[in-house]
């Protein structure tokens, strides 16, 4: 249970995947429960390889969210709340970004209220998600739209 409550810890006992509260005392089988995802992409383990830095590759996650994963490389929705069109896969996003700074287009908005609340929500899940990488997001307007930039 130490390596499991040092990566909870870590991550805040928070599913990196659902962003949902994770319970410590949960039964390790329920679909609630704590488990780890090594979250190592391709693109993390070519890093990995070619820095021989000791990146964090462990994350905390849902036994549920964990298992439905599998050894697919790992996909962090977008809320249903949010009204976006054409959304960025966010880590996707977020690994370029860690390789080379700049600015990502994340999704497109019908209005700047719509583009402020994806921004808001963006910026905090990042948080969370990559807690290493500074970020902050630019709404730009263009063509009766709203784009919501994510720059590091």
């Amino acid at each position: 249970m130490g390596q499991l409550h040092d990566v909870g810890q870590a991550d805040g006992w928070r599913c990196w995947l659902c962003d949902e509260p994770v319970d410590p005392n949960m039964p390790p089988n329920d679909p609630r429960g704590a488990s780890i995802d090594t979250r190592i992409t391709k693109a993390r383990a070519k890093k990995r390889k070619q820095d021989k830095k000791n990146l964090p590759s462990e994350r905390l996650a849902h036994k549920g969210c964990n298992t439905g994963k599998g050894a697919n490389d790992p996909v962090v929705s977008w809320p249903d709340h949010l009204i976006v069109a054409d959304p960025a896969p966010i880590i996707t996003a977020v690994e370029r970004l860690e390789r080379k700074g700049g600015r990502e287009i994340m999704a497109r908005c019908p209005t700047r209220e719509d583009a402020e609340a994806a921004s808001v929500w963006l910026v905090d899940r990042l948080s969370r998600l990559a807690p290493g990488l500074e970020v902050h997001t630019e709404i730009a307007t263009t063509g009766g739209q709203f784009l919501v930039n994510l720059c590091t």
